[in-house]
């Protein structure tokens, strides 16, 4: 099993990020286009090089949260959002994370984290998040023949995992996947309890 802590800063130090597709994913850009309410805190862990962070900046969100554990990951996001606001950068494991958000955006980061700490994951993702306020985004809908990650599951799976603190609105198979994911990814709304 991979080392969640260790092995992220790593693939990026190698410059091994064959998930990163390169610009924002499609379905969180349509739901960021969506909303009206640019002052929503919006935390997206596990942000990698940020695409989705600076899409949302540059679409007028002024509470915007960056995290990811990769320092590498992190400057290469300054690079492609100068100027964003330094104290909504955090560097640092999202299951030691502190706040309170409007908003979690999910985009490849729950798939990399192993099947074990998924119940941590949905639980410390409900504590980020006020009553009523929502998780979404992107998870794989298929299991990989690989040992991970990324790692997948199925609507059962994830309706379970994710039921003792959310109310599930949507989970669905999301259509305008990119191409290489398309019909194996659920865009999901879950709204915390």
């Amino acid at each position: 099993m991979i080392n969640y802590h260790t092995h992220w800063p790593e693939q990026y130090r190698m410059g091994q990020t064959g998930w990163d597709i390169g610009y924002v994913s499609p379905p969180i850009r349509y739901y960021l286009d969506q909303l009206e309410d640019k002052q929503l805190r919006i935390l997206i862990p596990g942000a990698g090089k940020g695409w989705e962070v600076a899409y949302a900046h540059q679409s007028g969100f002024e509470q915007v949260h960056y995290l990811d554990i990769a320092s590498d990951a992190a400057l290469h996001f300054k690079t492609i959002c100068p100027g964003f606001d330094e104290a909504k950068i955090f560097i640092g494991d999202f299951f030691a994370h502190k706040g309170s958000y409007d908003i979690l955006i999910e985009q490849t980061f729950f798939s990399s984290v192993p099947p074990s700490m998924r119940m941590a994951y949905a639980e410390h993702a409900a504590k980020l998040l006020h009553p009523g306020a929502k998780l979404v985004g992107l998870l794989f809908n298929h299991h990989f023949n690989h040992t991970g990650p990324p790692f997948g599951g199925t609507i059962e799976e994830y309706k379970q995992l994710f039921a003792p603190f959310f109310h599930i609105i949507s989970c669905e198979t999301a259509y305008n996947s990119i191409k290489p994911r398309n019909g194996r990814e659920l865009f999901i709304i879950f709204e915390r309890k």
